[in-house]
């Protein structure tokens, strides 16, 4: 907590306030979506795959966003994990409009070279043969304008945390210099974060921003805020732009401590954005997402509330699929979905970059309007 705690009492000074007009609240659901993990066995691994394709789309029916959306779950699949029978089921929730699969990657001792090849190999296998991953050079009316200027493009979530080999054992990366090579394969915006109380969390809260990588690893400590062109630029205390190293996106989930949750009774419990079966949603915890108030600066009105789990744990499943998920959209609806004060938008990983980019470049419409503004759809979804 030492990390972030500085970060955390800043965000709290920016949180915007409620102003007139509607305020949107959007909502992505990123998962660290492990089939495999623990060593599950094939069979168990795709059954655990085929529960998703089943019941996902009976729950996520029950319930519209103010666009008419249903609930989008976005799975970031590791380049370990690959199996083709996954991805055929992952794409058949695509087709239903039910989520969109991104790149996830568990990685060690790697070097630049090594990282390089997993995400141009994985990029280019779910693009091709499953119809995975949008593409920019796009024009708006969904044409290609060149096969030059078009290129497939990713979000990206690093596991077990530790992007930019920011673990203090420096354990599970190997690539101080992650940053620069994922914005040159494609990748559009990293979501890993919060991971707090891990030691990899940032010091930089609550925050939609850009970073570079530095010579010692960890670029994404902090960065500069994302915001509304010709608003006045604040650059935060940082080290030295590596010369070299392209910028990324970061974009983060809500960090902080709810008060309403004591540990023992006395402790402020951690919000982490975490959904799981030891952390499940709760009308409360909803509230504090749209407190938190992440934010492109400048369009304060646009709230953006990226939560993470990891679906294939079975007791996790059981959450994302059964009556806490539910309870948590009746919530949602409820408090976030008058069409007055609040309008609520579902959206995947994809359809949430592209709102910021939107927010970025001055759109006043409804973010709903904007969920392919920048980053086109997936080929399967199109068909």
């Amino acid at each position: 907590m030492d990390r972030w705690l500085w970060g955390y009492l800043e965000s709290l000074r920016r949180r915007p306030r409620a102003g007139a007009g509607t305020r949107h609240l959007i909502v992505a659901i990123c998962d660290h979506y492990e089939p495999y993990r623990d060593q599950a066995s094939q069979t168990t691994a795709r059954a655990y795959v085929d529960r998703w394709a089943t019941e996902y789309p009976t729950m996520a029916a029950e319930f519209r966003d103010a666009d008419g959306c249903m609930p989008r779950h976005t799975f970031f699949y590791p380049e370990e994990e690959y199996d083709p029978v996954c991805m055929a089921q992952l794409g058949t929730l695509m087709q239903q409009g039910c989520g969109e699969v991104e790149i996830h990657l568990h990685h060690r001792n790697d070097t630049p070279e090594g990282l390089r090849e997993k995400l141009v190999r994985f990029r280019d296998l779910l693009h091709r043969a499953h119809g995975m991953l949008g593409e920019t050079g796009i024009n708006r009316g969904g044409h290609r304008d060149t096969e030059e200027r078009s290129s497939v493009a990713y979000a990206f979530i690093h596991g077990n945390w530790s992007l930019c080999n920011s673990r203090p054992d420096r354990d599970w990366c190997g690539v101080n210099e992650e940053l620069g090579i994922l914005a040159e394969t494609g990748c559009y915006a990293d979501l890993t974060f919060p991971s707090a109380p891990s030691p990899t969390q940032p010091r930089m809260v609550n925050a939609i921003y850009r970073a570079s990588d530095q010579p010692e690893g960890c670029g994404h400590d902090r960065g500069v805020r994302v915001k509304v062109k010709g608003e006045k630029e604040e650059h935060p205390t940082s080290n030295t732009q590596h010369p070299t190293s392209k910028e990324l996106l970061l974009v983060q989930g809500p960090l902080g401590l709810d008060l309403g949750r004591r540990k023992w009774g006395v402790l402020p419990r951690l919000e982490n954005a975490e959904l799981s079966g030891a952390n499940p949603p709760t009308p409360g915890r909803a509230g504090l997402w749209a407190r938190t108030g992440i934010h492109v600066e400048g369009r304060p009105e646009w709230i953006f509330a990226k939560l993470h789990t990891h679906g294939c744990v079975p007791k996790n499943s059981d959450v994302l699929l059964g009556e806490p998920i539910r309870a948590m959209h009746r919530q949602l609806q409820r408090q976030y979905n008058d069409g007055t004060a609040w309008q609520l938008h579902y959206v995947t990983a994809r359809e949430m970059v592209n709102m910021i980019r939107a927010a970025e470049d001055g759109c006043t419409d409804s973010p709903g309007h904007c969920r392919d503004y920048a980053i086109n759809q997936p080929p399967a979804m199109q068909s």
